[in-house]
């Protein structure tokens, strides 16, 4: 996912490796090269992201906190902002509490 991260002009790269839309649970690898972001966006049920290589800071509601490579985050339940502060690859497990 890094190599395909590395040629997209986003600098951005993601696979869902379990669940979907018909699912509860979903898990989500994702690639992103040093300055990339996730732009602020609503968080859809519980979330964590651990992260698997690299460092990644998460922003809501005025506070950031960062993950290194090992670390898991909890995501807030909020609008919120991912940024690669370095090639990072994380594994976003979401359980949907709203299935519409």
């Amino acid at each position: 996912q890094l190599d395909l991260a590395r040629s997209a002009s986003s600098g951005r790269s993601a696979r869902t490796v379990w669940g979907g839309h018909e699912h509860v649970l979903r898990q989500t690898v994702i690639a992103m090269t040093a300055g990339a972001a996730l732009s602020e966006h609503e968080n859809p049920g519980e979330a964590t992201i651990a992260v698997l290589h690299g460092r990644v800071r998460l922003d809501a509601v005025g506070e950031q906190w960062v993950g290194r490579t090992g670390d898991l985050l909890l995501v807030p339940p909020s609008r919120h902002a991912m940024t690669a502060l370095e090639d990072a690859v994380v594994l976003l497990t979401v359980a949907k509490t709203d299935r519409t």
